[in-house]
């Protein structure tokens, strides 16, 4: 009895999932992706930020305050060609309702994205983050918490700004943390780099002491809690422009009349 209640739970789950995953209409990316300059630009271990136009997405827009409502990581040639012929998959990412999965990078050609560096990071540490990641492919999420589904499907209601990001990370169930950027954050934490980490002066300092003398104590946040936001204005993380990187140069406009 209890694994025919489990199985139907699962199918409601997916159901709520396939809906609050659909997209919504009206969307039209500014400046959608060039997946060539993109693969150009791209680095494993980068984080690719998208701007999503899923019902989902709407949601995590308003409560995070941002553009972005979807982050992937670029994990390079690591993955093996698809037998099917079809592009290669080189972005890992957790998709409610199918769990974490690889991807290509065309997925994405008609988003707007953003592509996060982490500044500073070493080879070695940069290949753990991607082998990270890459570990937990195929990694299925719980559909039958679906409290944490159908919240989504409502109106969202106007939140107080300080309640708006622990709204994204309500409730224990698998779904909630699958629509976080919770795999990447655990990713980066593995190696203890930082993403925004709550800041706490060291015993006898103040705020009024020179950030030279200042001695600051990082404090990781739970993994639980990160959004696709974080990676934008961390000031660990660079923001990489492809159209910059590629080698830009005004002059070479050709402007219409």
């Amino acid at each position: 009895m209890a694994d025919m209640t489990n199985t139907w739970l699962d199918k409601i789950g997916m159901l709520i999932a396939r809906k609050v995953t659909s997209e919504s209409s009206g969307y039209k990316p500014f400046t959608p992706s060039d997946p060539d300059t993109l693969m150009r630009t791209l680095q494993p271990g980068d984080i690719l930020l998208i701007e999503g136009n899923q019902h989902l997405s709407n949601a995590i827009k308003y409560l995070t305050q941002s553009t972005w409502s979807h982050a992937a990581l670029y994990v390079g040639d690591i993955l093996p060609m698809s037998s099917d012929g079809t592009p290669r998959p080189q972005l890992i990412e957790v998709v409610l309702g199918d769990g974490c999965i690889a991807s290509p990078l065309s997925k994405y050609k008609s988003y707007n994205t953003r592509i996060c560096r982490a500044v500073g990071l070493s080879v070695e540490d940069r290949n753990k983050v991607v082998q990270f990641c890459v570990d937990r492919l195929y990694t299925r999420y719980d559909m039958r918490n679906i409290i944490d589904l159908a919240r989504y499907l409502l109106p969202t209601p106007p939140v107080p700004v300080a309640w708006r990001r622990r709204m994204i990370g309500l409730g224990s169930g698998e779904p909630t943390r699958a629509i976080c950027s919770t795999l990447i954050a655990q990713a980066f934490q593995s190696i203890r780099y930082p993403i925004m980490p709550e800041v706490t002066l060291a015993p006898g300092r103040t705020a009024a002491h020179s950030d030279f003398a200042r001695r600051e104590i990082l404090y990781a946040r739970h993994y639980s809690l990160f959004t696709p936001r974080d990676f934008d204005v961390s000031p660990y993380f660079a923001v990489v422009k492809p159209t910059i990187a590629d080698g830009f140069d005004y002059k070479a406009i050709e402007w219409g009349n």
